[in-house]
């Protein structure tokens, strides 16, 4: 039996889909920020952010340092002499050694850490040390290196103990310890001159402050690690809680307390350059940034060698007592204690007569010297006015078609002398139709969040970071922080922008942040890129691995002579040299990431007829993307560690105020300067830290 259609019961109506409220935020958002685009050439106060709205905060903090320094100057020169004593004799000790004494010593100490390979490379080394003419020199710069860090080794290891014990400690340990890591040294080196006066204890304490947060971390990470079936242990045999400290969680933790020593090392060594600037201490460092100044690449390459080397030597001989310290007491080789004290004395006992016979081995003779730096200075030139023009079309190519769109945008960067065409009306028309396409076919095919992400794109490089209200550019930023980290993450992201607001240091930073992103860009390109490569082959991985190194060893005022040498001052010199130190670790953490993928997975893909570009697109990428992330996050803070070294090669931004800030010994203004950019550097971190925990839950692996 049919029954009537209007004896059918009425379909229950179907509700539409409720928007997502995250879209309706951006919906919101991105309406705030046209209008404020469109407003902004009438309406000025929008458009550049009123000087009247600043605070003096640099006036302020300049006068209480100023204050403090006059009322404690006597204290704290007491204790710079009291520190500079050992110093100096330290200094004086390694000097007046035969320089085959401290060699053959050197690399005993290499053997016995690593083997037979980095005894070699420590005796090589030290040999070029010597040939070449820098023997007293590096021996300054160990002097200093060899106080700064058994003192940033003490200190980080104490406030490691008391983070790791206490709450309360660690609550505010840990963002003291992202300052120290964060704030440019330029900017810290101003009270400590101030307080300790001009002179080499002044780039001792910088390179201890900057070394303390790696000893600290991994002191706190290794005592947390100990098993608590330890601790119960020791203190059901006896022990006091002091006791069952020293003998049973010290020993327990001592591998990951020493992978601190080693990285505390690295990170003092690499302070010396700037400790040059205002130590006067004679030491390597400042042979490299005197013959930089003086434009003398030849003697800036082969003494910046130098540096790399001690580094890469220090490096190897930590991170070796390190790994032996993970290796049970029969598996070791090589020799006791006291075997190592005899031939240290022996060695010592020995070179010494030989060199009392022979002054050759203890001061290497000048007419035995080799410093070929004219020769490298002739071959520098010859390459320079060879590729001239090749070098120039690759800068100005950089400059008109890369940088200056990012910055100023191409609504001003696009000219008929640069690019041949202007930018008229019907092609604006016709960029802002490709960029909504390419937008709304993102959010269609793939999410909406790469759909906002390229219209955001879009508009950035049509206005330029520069020319972008900061109403439109706070509320982005602050938007973005707040879906990707909530409301802890939104708050920083808000304070850093509203810090440089009332500081005054919105100009610079907008300047500080397109160079940076500039490089970071180029730097997750090439990273990214490689580390992939290099997780697919092992033997590129193999030729990679000294070359980051390399780079990261390197101290950071190294890397300015090569872009120096060929494209002058500029900002491009400064962006090669950003890009050299900050895509290892886009490199490293892809490296790392793709071959942590379980084989399982791989074996599941193949198993069901995957490609190999399909495993690697739809199973080994998804699964790297949270170390790819983190890579991405230390590439930012490499970026801007480098920012403060790039103004001395004609940058603009945060880096070049904390250096003008130094020249003047305006604590104030390299206050401001050095924590604005550490907001913007910490407000990145946690984004970034953000993002990978959320990709990691997403996964089932975190």
């Amino acid at each position: 039996m049919m029954v009537p259609l209007r004896n059918l019961p009425a379909p229950l109506p179907v509700a539409a889909p409720k928007p997502d409220r995250q879209v309706l935020q951006w919906v919101a958002v991105l309406a705030v920020a046209m209008t404020a685009i469109a407003l902004a050439p009438r309406v000025g106060w929008i458009a550049e952010y009123p000087q009247a709205w600043t605070l003096p905060v640099a006036d302020w903090v300049g006068g209480l340092t100023l204050w403090f320094a006059e009322t404690f100057r006597g204290v704290f020169r007491a204790i710079a002499a009291a520190v500079e004593a050992p110093m100096v004799a330290l200094q004086a000790l390694l000097q007046g050694l035969p320089w085959c004494v401290t060699l053959g010593l050197v690399t005993l100490l290499a053997w016995q850490s690593g083997g037979l390979a980095s005894a070699v490379f420590a005796a090589v080394s030290l040999f070029y040390i010597v040939v070449i003419g820098y023997w007293q020199e590096s021996m300054s710069t160990l002097a200093l290196v060899g106080i700064a860090i058994p003192l940033s080794t003490v200190l980080g290891f104490g406030l490691g103990v008391l983070s790791y014990r206490s709450a309360r400690a660690r609550w505010v340990i840990g963002p003291l310890l992202d300052l120290m890591q964060t704030v440019p040294a330029f900017a810290y080196l101003i009270p400590i001159l101030l307080l300790f006066g001009f002179g080499p204890v002044v780039g001792l304490i910088a390179s201890a402050i900057f070394a303390i947060p790696p000893m600290v971390r991994n002191t706190e990470l290794g005592l947390a690690r100990v098993p608590a079936e330890i601790r119960e242990s020791a203190l059901m045999s006896g022990c006091t809680r002091r006791q069952a400290f020293w003998w049973s969680e010290v020993p327990t933790a001592l591998p990951q307390i020493l992978v601190g020593i080693n990285q505390t090392t690295m990170c003092a060594l690499s302070m010396v350059i700037i400790a040059a600037i205002v130590g006067g201490f004679a030491d390597i460092g400042w042979e490299v940034l005197s013959t930089m100044r003086k434009a003398q690449f030849g003697q800036s390459l082969l003494s910046g060698l130098v540096i790399v080397l001690l580094a890469v030597l220090l490096d190897r001989l930590t991170a070796g007592f390190a790994r032996r310290s993970r290796t049970p007491l029969h598996d070791l080789r090589g020799l006791s204690r006291g075997g190592l004290a005899a031939a240290a004395a022996a060695i010592a006992a020995a070179g010494t007569l030989l060199a009392a016979l022979v002054p050759a081995l203890w001061n290497w003779p000048d007419a035995l010297r080799l410093y070929p730096a004219e020769w490298l200075n002739g071959v520098l030139g010859h390459v320079t006015t060879e590729f001239q023009a090749s070098l120039t079309a690759i800068e100005e190519g950089a400059l008109f078609y890369v940088l200056l769109p990012i910055k100023i945008g191409l609504a001003n960067a696009v000219a008929p002398f640069s690019w041949g065409i202007s930018f008229a009306p019907d092609i604006k028309i016709a960029y802002f139709q490709g960029v909504a396409l390419i937008a709304a076919l993102a959010a269609w095919g793939v999410s909406w969040r790469l759909g906002v992400g390229a219209a955001i794109c879009g508009g950035l490089l049509f206005y330029g970071v520069t020319g972008l209200p900061w109403p439109a550019f706070l509320l982005v930023v602050t938007l973005v922080a707040y879906q990707i980290g909530g409301v802890p993450v939104a708050g920083l992201a808000l304070f850093a922008q509203g810090f440089l607001l009332l500081t005054g240091m919105w100009g610079p930073a907008m300047l500080s942040v397109y160079l940076c992103g500039a490089a970071v860009a180029v730097s997750v390109g090439l990273g990214v890129g490689l580390g992939m490569l290099a997780a697919a082959s092992d033997r590129l991985s193999a030729v990679l691995r000294p070359v980051n190194d390399t780079l990261q060893t390197m101290p950071q005022f190294v890397l300015l002579i090569p872009a120096l040498m060929f494209f002058g001052v500029g900002e491009f010199a400064a962006l090669l040299a950003i890009v050299l130190y900050a895509m290892v670790p886009a490199i490293r953490y892809t490296e790392a990431g793709l071959r942590k993928v379980p084989p399982t997975l791989v074996e599941v893909a193949e198993s069901v007829g995957c490609t190999r570009f399909q495993v690697f697109w739809y199973v080994k990428l998804p699964q790297a993307v949270p170390e790819i992330l983190l890579g991405i996050n230390q590439t930012i803070l490499f970026a801007l560690a480098m920012l403060v070294i790039a103004a001395l090669v004609g940058t603009t931004g945060l880096g070049q105020q904390v250096y003008v800030a130094l020249g003047k010994a305006d604590a104030g203004q390299g206050f401001v300067a050095g924590l604005g950019m550490a907001l913007i550097a910490m407000t990145a971190d946690r984004i970034f830290q953000a993002a990978a925990r959320e990709r990691k839950r997403a996964l089932g692996i975190g």
